[in-house]
């Protein structure tokens, strides 16, 4: 190529691409005070999830409302609190992730923070799964309607149809072991061999009031979580299958694996494939709008208004999660994309897929900060209120899963500690179930 046929060919990438240009700019980001539109949309895709990009592109019955607007502000990042890193430097060195003989991983050494702060290497997906299960947040999570200051949280779901329902829901949520916190026990002298609770009621509708739901994750990794649920009708308590991980949670799309913040799966049974680095668009620094459903939603999709706060463009890893081959059949799953924060290793986004590896849930997760009522100087932490959307893209359903109300009350870390609401026996424990009621 001649230099003037190299100088043309350079004038005309410059005239032919400057959409590109414009949206990646120099520093590889979009500038703030951009406003994302059905317009202009594809200008910003190498900014999107694939999930997202699905929406957009409207190849499903579930497609983004003509009037989207998603307005980008500045990326803001919360430092993660002094002593989880001081945690992180003590231990991690040490951790160890090994592949025991029917393909599961054993974490060995594992004293608490995230075990793999820099993940790396050949199991750098497996890794990063690891992270999530263990990621920073709050010691004691609730939602009641006596607590002051916190909401319940809400199951919204809609149909193909446009019917909706919603199902108001009690939480105690509480970390019994590898606890890095100031103060607080490294194991709850209650745990019983736990190092994580999920304990959910129903408060409304009526008809289905005290129907609860627990979870205990086993501080031997190995061991599969159990699952137990009380059933009003017969005062009693039941222990789940282990197949009861792919069943809808009260009536939502969402599972007993995708309970927490978007990843419940453990950190034994499954296997990370590590596929890249992106910046992807994000809510990560939320106000409280999404706790009014359906008025603060862009319907009939139900995304996020602007009144929901400003995406933000946030590194993310992306990986692909699938259960190890010796489990894997029957499973609900056949593989997850999540798109895991480098930050706070939070998911905010994920891709679903089926058995057969056809796109099953789009799922967008929004956070908001919150500042912990045990440690209010760490300032602003991603420990607060979420949203999480589930869009079934086969069977035109979807759930809003959020903790904010209309109120505009959110989720507080940590501000049921040392009131009745901390109570490891009651809210953790199967025989806890059996108080239902009384």
């Amino acid at each position: 190529m001649t230099v003037m046929r190299r100088l043309l060919f350079g004038l005309l990438v410059l005239v032919l691409s400057p959409l590109a240009i414009g949206a990646a700019g120099a520093e590889d980001t979009i500038p703030p005070g951009t406003k994302i539109t059905m317009q202009n949309w594809q200008q910003y895709k190498a900014f999107m999830p694939d999930g997202m990009i699905a929406l957009f592109e409207g190849q499903y019955a579930w497609k983004m409302p003509s009037d989207v607007e998603m307005e980008v502000g500045p990326t803001n990042i919360h430092p993660l609190p002094k002593p989880f890193w001081d945690a992180v430097e003590k231990y991690s060195s040490q951790t160890r992730l090994v592949k025991l003989p029917n393909g599961a991983y054993n974490i060995e050494n594992y004293v608490s923070g995230v075990p793999f702060p820099h993940p790396s290497g050949p199991d750098k997906g497996t890794q990063i799964i690891d992270d999530v299960t263990f990621r920073p947040g709050g010691v004691l999570y609730t939602g009641f309607p006596n607590l002051k200051g916190n909401a319940e949280s809400s199951f919204c779901t809609m149909d193909r149809f446009g019917s909706k329902a919603c199902t108001r829901v009690d939480y105690d949520y509480r970390q019994l072991a590898y606890n890095w916190f100031p103060g607080i026990p490294h194991t709850d002298p209650h745990a019983a061999g736990a190092w994580y609770g999920e304990w959910l009621m129903v408060e409304v509708p009526e008809e289905s009031k005290y129907t609860a739901d627990l979870t205990l994750f086993w501080q031997d990794v190995t061991r599969l979580p159990d699952d137990f649920v009380f059933i009003p009708a017969l005062r009693r308590s039941l222990r789940l299958s282990t197949s009861a991980r792919c069943a809808p949670l009260f009536g939502s799309d969402m599972t007993h694996d995708d309970q927490r913040v978007g990843w419940n799966g453990g950190a034994s049974v499954f296997e990370g494939h590590y596929l890249r680095d992106q910046k992807i668009l994000a809510l990560v620094n939320m106000t409280h709008a999404d706790g009014t459903f359906p008025e603060n939603y862009d319907m009939p999709l139900g995304w996020a208004r602007p009144s929901w706060g400003k995406w933000e463009v946030v590194p993310v890893w992306v990986t692909d999660v699938r259960r190890i081959p010796s489990m894997a059949a029957g499973y609900c799953y056949g593989k997850r994309v999540m798109y895991t924060t480098q930050a706070y290793y939070a998911n905010v986004h994920e891709d679903l897929y089926d058995s057969n590896l056809k796109l099953w849930k789009v799922v967008n997760i929004g956070l908001s900060p919150a500042v912990d009522r045990l440690h209010p100087e760490w300032g602003l932490q991603y420990f607060g209120g979420i949203i999480e959307q589930y869009w079934d893209m086969q069977n035109q359903h979807v759930s809003h899963v959020f903790t904010a109300d209309r109120e505009g009350n959110d989720l507080t870390p940590d501000i049921g500690w040392g009131t009745q609401y901390d109570n490891v026996q009651l809210y953790q424990t199967p025989g806890g179930l059996m108080q239902l009621m009384r």
